[in-house]
């Protein structure tokens, strides 16, 4: 690596460390600063971040990683019942069993390739929730949700006993509220900085040849397949500790975490951020638990409030417009938004921002340029 593209990571890390830590005040005036939500967005970023090295990187399209994200979250929660409430065991546990759990399905989803890898981790999931769900009901307990009980051993935590039931804490330090953020946060900034490493590493490379032309690869006598598991494995570890961190900071865990359609919701925050970026997916995961937690609450109640500055029959005229796109019609401005961008910035988020700097460095190169020929005009015209 050369010291400019050193450099560059390390402004691009400082950047993302600040960005991360003030989050709480430069979310507040969109009105996403409260604690549950800016959890969700380190934790879902975490999750999209770990899918990007796989999809991202490899190309190789998964819809079964939602699968991961249960058994962080199942193991997180056993931890808590068995061992103790601090959450290092738990998301130790959860991260570590995902990757055992990931080693298994990308072992025989990775000998088929495109739509067939696909539909094969689509399988492996479906079939993962369906065991969650009523085959493994001792473990998971079923539809009803593995929680905590009074009656939990907690080896380590035998000795403190009290009336409630306890709450998830790292020595002493309770993980809810804007603590709990910080622990995601800080979580968040290291996944970020290895998804760094290894976009820039010579492994990382080797993965993005094999997007690139996997076939050409294998004709020369690369094998593939290892650093294809390999980054299975990392990307379902990232899912894990996702999983993990969301038992952590709300001590539960259902099978609904395993459905498929979480497993397409991050492929639509990778798709919609900017598949194969390092900042694409945290946007669009952002972006996505933004529109479900914030614009999910906008009822008509709201909207009228939002507008009563205007005459009654504008008011009531922009409350029909705008009602069946907010409130429980959020989907389909997401679903809206997502075809925008497919059909117009195929590169996502992260492409539009590209687009406008390289507008705004056009226009700068323009305008030195006619500085720079207005004085050779001048000398023209007098000569």
């Amino acid at each position: 690596m050369s010291i400019q593209s050193a450099r560059k990571d390390l402004i691009l890390m400082v950047v993302f460390i600040a960005a991360v830590l003030t989050m709480p005040i430069w979310l507040a005036p969109v009105g996403a600063s409260y604690p549950d939500l800016l959890q969700k967005f380190a934790i879902f970023g975490i999750f999209a971040i770990g899918f990007n090295i796989l999809f991202g990187l490899t190309g190789y399209l998964s819809f079964g990683h939602a699968a991961f994200l249960g058994v962080g979250s199942y193991a997180a929660v056993w931890s808590f019942k068995l061992l103790t409430m601090n959450v290092i065991p738990a998301i130790i546990f959860g991260t570590v069993l995902a990757g055992i759990f990931a080693v298994l399905i990308g072992f025989v989803s990775l000998r088929r390739s495109g739509i067939y890898f696909s539909i094969l981790t689509l399988a492996f999931a479906q079939m993962s929730y369906n065991m969650a769900y009523s085959v493994l009901t001792p473990v998971t307990n079923g539809e009803t949700g593995l929680q905590l009980e009074q009656s939990d051993p907690r080896i380590f935590d035998a000795a403190a006993t009290g009336s409630g039931l306890p709450s998830t804490e790292l020595f002493g330090m309770k993980m809810s509220g804007y603590p709990g953020f910080y622990f995601c946060a800080v979580l968040l900034i290291l996944a970020f900085f290895v998804s760094l490493r290894i976009f820039r590493s010579p492994f990382g490379m080797k993965l993005a040849a094999i997007k690139s032309n996997q076939v050409r690869m294998s004709y020369t006598g690369f094998n593939t397949r290892p650093y294809l598991l390999v980054a299975f494995v990392i990307s379902g570890m990232y899912a894990g500790l996702a999983g993990s961190l969301l038992a952590a900071t709300d001590p539960l865990a259902g099978a609904e975490r395993m459905q498929w359609t979480a497993s397409g919701e991050v492929v639509l925050m990778t798709i919609l951020g900017g598949l194969g970026t390092l900042i694409g997916p945290l946007l669009g995961a952002g972006l996505i638990k933004y529109f479900e937690n914030i614009f999910s609450a906008y009822n008509e109640q709201v909207l009228h409030e939002i507008f009563s500055f205007l005459p009654q029959f504008m008011e009531n005229f922009m409350v029909f417009i705008v009602n069946p796109f907010v409130g429980e019609g959020w989907h389909l401005t997401l679903g809206a938004l997502f075809m925008i961008i497919v059909i117009f910035l195929p590169g996502g988020i992260m492409e539009g921002f590209a687009k406008i700097a390289a507008w705004f460095k056009k226009r700068g190169n323009k305008s030195d340029d006619d500085d720079a020929a207005a004085p050779a005009k001048a000398q023209t015209s007098e000569g």
